[in-house]
């Protein structure tokens, strides 16, 4: 018996509603574990010069952020992880853990508390409106090939502009990774009118034939 396309439709529907209840059982507060920590936790965007500075100057180095070795600890995962649990949403310290995770090919950094999923769960409930945590976690999973999940994330963090160049121009590398073109041109407008230097963006536009100039902005009447 052939199925209609209205029932192939309703069927694939349920299908991805249970794959994100099932997604959103394996994260939250009973599985990644509470915010609370003996020191913060802060918002990364707002901190104080005093609060970053006690936390990197130990915890985030340049030899942890590139993952060359830790600090105070064996590794870059365990200074990482203290930033992480002071700082939920740390952008830097974040595309750091996803890189070491890529790396290891580990869903759970080695000596990381936390799998990668449950530190992006706790930077989002942590900070919610933060666009740039929405960003890094659809990075990752454009790189653990899911892309449907890659691109209702990103859809997510576009939904809370306006953002800062950083923020868009990541955003449009990876709607571009998804070749979702139009709104990875939107992006890079966006980041290069607030004067992102880098050209990278613009340049892969360029080579597959999608990029354009950002249309004039029509004179005020005003007087």
């Amino acid at each position: 018996m052939k199925c209609s396309g209205r029932l192939r439709s309703a069927w694939a529907a349920f299908l991805l509603a249970a794959i994100a209840a099932l997604a959103a059982a394996q994260t939250g507060a009973a599985v990644c574990g509470a915010l609370d920590n003996h020191y913060g936790p802060f918002d990364y965007r707002r901190s104080s010069a005093e609060n970053l500075n006690l936390v990197e100057r130990a915890h985030f180095t340049p030899a942890v952020e590139n993952l060359i070795k830790g600090n105070t600890s064996m590794g870059p995962g365990g200074d990482l992880n203290y930033t992480l649990h002071v700082f939920p949403n740390h952008h830097r310290a974040l595309m750091a853990m996803m890189k070491l995770a890529l790396r290891e090919n580990r869903s759970r950094p080695k000596d990381s508390k936390w799998t990668m999923a449950c530190w992006f769960d706790r930077g989002e409930r942590f900070a919610p409106d933060d666009a740039m945590v929405k960003i890094i976690h659809g990075l990752y999973l454009i790189k653990t090939g899911k892309p449907a999940e890659a691109s209702r994330k990103l859809d997510q963090a576009r939904a809370l502009a306006p953002m800062d160049a950083n923020a868009y121009y990541n955003l449009g590398l990876g709607y571009f990774d998804l070749e979702e073109y139009d709104k990875a041109l939107e992006s890079a407008h966006a980041a290069y009118a607030q004067g992102f230097p880098l050209p990278g963006l613009r340049d892969k536009l360029r080579a597959v034939g999608r990029w354009a100039e950002p249309a004039p902005v029509e004179p005020s009447n005003a007087e």
